[in-house]
C-alpha cells in the first residue's frame, strides 16, 4: 500500500486575492467562479475569506470598497506538496476544511480539503454493518427552517450560529437547502431578502436513509461530491445531518488497522499512527469546547450503564438542563461570552457530580447527565443545588445566567430515546413554568 503524495491530490483550481484587493473584488470573484470561499495571500502566508464573513460585513453595512487587510481573517495551515496524506491528519483538528499545499519555496501549489482526504479512505475498511442512523440518533439540533420563513431571518440565524448550511423543510420533509454559496449569490445579486427562503433554496436535494451503512454513505459522498449528508427516516422525514469530518474521525481507526497490516511500509510510521489513533478516538467522543463527552459517546456509555442497572437491579436517573435565554447572551455579550458560559457550566457540573456520573454536551446550550445508582429524588435535590449555585456566578461584565432542568428515572425496558424524551418533556415544562426550576417526569 502506498500513501498518495499531496501533490497528487491537491486541487490547483484555487481563487486567490491579495490583502491589497478590495472586498468587492473578492465577492465578485467568488460569485463568478461559484466558490464559497477565497484564499488571501500575503508574503507566503495564507488566509481564508468566507462567505459567512462577507455576510456579516454586509449586514453590518461595512464598506466593500475597502481593502481586505482592514478585516481579521483566519490563517490556513500549510503543508509541503511532497508530504503524504498521513501528514495531514494533525491539521484536520482545525475547524477550517482547507489545508494549503505549498511548493518548496512556500508559494501556493494548491489546496486539499476534507473531501480529498475522505475520498482516499477505502470503503472496504469501514464497518459495513454500522448504520448512519446510529450516529445522528435523536439529532433535533440539525439546522433547519420552514420553507415559508423569510430569507433575512434564515441568513441571520446562520450568521448567529456560524452555520454553513440550512436545510429547508415542508412538514418536516427536506425539500431544499441554503449554503454559503447561495449566500454569495444572494448578496452579489442584491436579491430581496424579505422573500421566503423557498425562493432561493437549492432544490431538490439528495438524502440518505438512516439504515444506510457508513460504507454506503462514503460511496454516496464520493459520487455526489457532497460536503454533508442529509439523513431521513423511512417516512421521508428529516432526522439529521452528518459532516465529512465526522466520517473521517469514525473511519480513521478502522483505516489505521488496515494500514498496520502492511508492516514493511509502515514500520517507521507505527509510533505516529498510535498517537494519531488515540487523538482521533478522543476527537470522536469529546466536545471540543467543554471537554465533556459528546452525544455519540454518551449514547455508547448509556447502553453499558443500562445493562449494569438491569443486572444489579439498581436505580438510575437522568437529568437534562438548558441555559435560559442563551441566545440573548450571544446577542448582547458576543459569542466569546457565550462560550465562556458553556465552559463555566461544564466545570460547575463536574464539581457537583461523582466520578461515576456521565456528563455530556447534548447540543447547543443543552447538557445531559446520567447518574447510576441515583434515584429521582436524589437527582432532583442535586439539580436544585446546581441550579442555585449557577445563578450566583458572575460570568463577567455582571452577566448572570440561570438554567432549567428536567429529571427522570431510567426504567427497565427503556431505550435511550424513551429516557431522553421524558427528561426533555420535563425540561420544556420547566421552561413554560418560568424557567430556573427543576421539573420531574417519572
Amino acid at each position: 500500500m502506498k500513501f498518495p503524495l499531496l501533490r497528487e491530490l491537491a486541487t490547483k483550481d484555487v481563487i486567490t486575492v491579495d490583502f491589497s484587493d478590495t472586498l468587492d473584488t473578492a465577492l465578485t470573484l467568488m460569485h463568478r467562479n461559484n466558490h464559497r470561499n477565497v484564499i488571501v495571500e500575503n508574503d507566503n502566508n495564507y488566509y481564508i475569506l468566507t462567505s459567512a464573513s462577507l455576510l456579516y460585513l454586509k449586514l453590518n453595512k461595512h464598506d466593500f470598497s475597502k481593502k481586505i487587510d482592514t478585516i481579521i481573517l483566519e490563517k490556513i495551515p500549510t503543508i509541503n506538496k511532497n508530504e503524504n496524506i498521513l501528514d495531514t491528519l494533525d491539521l484536520l483538528e482545525s475547524d477550517l476544511e482547507y489545508i494549503c499545499v505549498t511548493n518548496d519555496n512556500n508559494s501556493l501549489y494548491g489546496i486539499i480539503t476534507h473531501t480529498d482526504i475522505i475520498s482516499h479512505i477505502d470503503p472496504e475498511t469501514l464497518m459495513e454493518n454500522y448504520r448512519i442512523g446510529d450516529l445522528i440518533n435523536m439529532n433535533k439540533y440539525i439546522q433547519k427552517s420552514d420553507f415559508n420563513t423569510s430569507t433575512s431571518e434564515v441568513l441571520k440565524y446562520m450568521l448567529d450560529g456560524h452555520y454553513d448550511c440550512m436545510v429547508i423543510t415542508k412538514n418536516d420533509e427536506p425539500i431544499g437547502i441554503i449554503t454559503t454559496k447561495d449566500i454569495i449569490t444572494i448578496m452579489n445579486s442584491s436579491l430581496d431578502i424579505t422573500a421566503p427562503i423557498k425562493t432561493y433554496m437549492s432544490s431538490p436535494i439528495k438524502t440518505v436513509n438512516e439504515k444506510a451503512s457508513i460504507k454506503e454513505v462514503i460511496a454516496f459522498i464520493k459520487e455526489k461530491h457532497f460536503k454533508r449528508v442529509i439523513i431521513t427516516n423511512n417516512d421521508g422525514k428529516l432526522i439529521g445531518l452528518i459532516l465529512q469530518k465526522e466520517l473521517i474521525s469514525l473511519s480513521y481507526s478502522k483505516w489505521a488497522i488496515l494500514m498496520k497490516e502492511y508492516s514493511s511500509e509502515l514500520s517507521q510510521l507505527n509510533d505516529m499512527l498510535e498517537k494519531k489513533t488515540k487523538k482521533f478516538e478522543e476527537k470522536a467522543s469529546i466536545d471540543h469546547l467543554t471537554k465533556l463527552y459528546n452525544r455519540y459517546k454518551f449514547t455508547e456509555l448509556f447502553i453499558s450503564e443500562y445493562n449494569t442497572m438491569v443486572q444489579r437491579d439498581n436505580n438510575m436517573s437522568l437529568m437534562m438542563l438548558d441555559i435560559d435565554k442563551f441566545k440573548l447572551v450571544n446577542d448582547n455579550y458576543g459569542h466569546n461570552a457565550g462560550d465562556k458560559v458553556l465552559v463555566e457550566l461544564s466545570q460547575l457540573l463536574a464539581k457537583h457530580l461523582r466520578n461515576v456520573d456521565i456528563i455530556a454536551r447534548w447540543g447547543g446550550e443543552e447538557f445531559v447527565v446520567l447518574l447510576p445508582t441515583a434515584d429521582v429524588k436524589t437527582t432532583e435535590m442535586l439539580a436544585n443545588r446546581i441550579r442555585e449555585e449557577l445563578s450566583t456566578i458572575n460570568m463577567g461584565d455582571d452577566l448572570y445566567i440561570t438554567s432549567s432542568f428536567g429529571v427522570t428515572g431510567v426504567k427497565a425496558g427503556d431505550r435511550l430515546e424513551d429516557t431522553i424524551q421524558r427528561a426533555d418533556d420535563a425540561l420544556y415544562k420547566a421552561k413554560d413554568s418560568g424557567r430556573n426550576c427543576v421539573i420531574i417526569n417519572i
